[in-house]
């Protein structure tokens, strides 16, 4: 099924009687195609699958599935409930390792039904569904303030690099990243976005050229190998990028390449902005080494859909994901201000906000 989105409200997930709609990115922007479902072994293959993708969405569809998994439970007593539900926790968070905000959104939910074991197994499932919408309303907001603290960062004018897609595609709505930038072009200035392609899910050729045609908002797509040229001719302003996870110290796992972006900022003396909500935030791991890289199938590396592109059985290295040293970040926005220098301490200070 086809359907068209109005640019002004895009949203990946629909969230519609009982039932979760995620439109799915794979097809992007070649078809606009819609599924729909209904379990919680569903949302998590979609999950597995990239249907959805982004941080803050899947933590978003995480949430939903569980919902689904517990309108699903049988149990007599709201502590063999509970012990059911864990279970199906485990299996979504199984599903993206990098991605901090997957499990944030399942830890709420456990949270929820763990303070309430008083209430009947038919209260704890009214309660998880009011949460799980709970999280995907939540989400667009934050983001919208996360936009107006880092818009004063973007001057008039701007030529903007971002790195793979961390728009309304990869939240329930409105972007980090993008959210920034949209909110810049909201207050008036003139705004350009250069976009990375993203290889190997050219997620910056295929979802962030799209969402930013859909709003109007000028966009030039080049190749992952030219940023480093264009800076050196100075076409670009500053980089801004979203997160999947961000260190206590903070140094940030973002989409694989974005290392390479940062490198070649710092010695370009350009600023090197990372957009991302408290929920990124993971105090637990003190540096990004201790941060969970996902090592997807070589197949994404090999082929773009059917077509072949490397030789039948060479060996492959696909990390999702990399990690980008705090020292080489200009400064970390979140939907409770910009955080700069000293991120041990501010980022702490933002969770002790949420």
């Amino acid at each position: 099924m086809s359907c068209p989105i109005d640019s002004k409200v895009i949203r990946p997930i629909r969230f519609i009687a009982g039932q979760c709609q995620m439109l799915d990115q794979r097809l992007l922007p070649a078809e606009e195609v819609w599924h729909t479902y209904k379990t919680y072994q569903e949302v998590a293959e979609a999950i597995r699958s990239m249907v959805v993708r982004g941080a803050p969405a899947i933590g978003v569809a995480a949430a939903i599935g569980a919902w689904f998994g517990a309108r699903d439970i049988e149990a007599e007593s709201s502590w063999d409930f509970f012990q059911q539900f864990k279970e199906i926790c485990d299996v979504l968070a199984a599903t993206r390792p990098t991605a901090v905000n997957l499990v944030w959104a399942l830890d709420r939910m456990k949270h929820f039904t763990e303070s309430n074991l008083e209430r009947s197994v038919l209260e704890l499932k009214i309660g998880l569904e009011y949460e799980a919408l709970a999280i995907t309303e939540e989400d667009e907001k934050i983001n919208r303030t996360m936009g107006k603290h880092g818009e004063v960062l973007i001057p008039d004018g701007a030529r903007v690099l971002t790195h793979c897609n961390a728009g309304a595609l990869a939240t329930a709505g409105y972007g980090t990243a993008l959210g920034v930038i949209r909110a810049a072009v909201e207050a008036g200035k003139k705004v350009s976005v250069i976009a990375d392609e993203t290889r190997p899910f050219l997620q910056g050729a295929r979802l962030t050229a799209w969402e930013l045609q859909k709003d109007n908002i000028p966009v030039t797509l080049i190749c992952d190998n030219m940023a480093g040229y264009l800076m050196s001719k100075g076409a670009i302003d500053c980089v801004i990028v979203g997160a999947d996870r961000v260190a206590a110290n903070g140094d940030v796992a973002n989409k694989i390449g974005t290392y390479t972006v940062a490198v070649l900022a710092k010695e370009h003396n350009l600023p090197f902005y990372v957009a991302a909500p408290v929920s990124t935030i993971d105090l637990s791991l003190s540096d990004g080494s201790q941060i969970p890289i996902e090592e997807r199938d070589a197949r994404e590396l090999t082929h773009i859909k059917d077509i072949q592109l490397a030789p039948e059985g060479v060996d492959v290295f696909n990390p999702a994901f990399d990690i980008t040293p705090q020292r080489l970040v200009t400064a970390i926005i979140t939907e409770k201000g910009v955080v700069q220098g000293d991120y041990l301490t501010g980022l702490s200070e933002n969770i002790r906000q949420r």
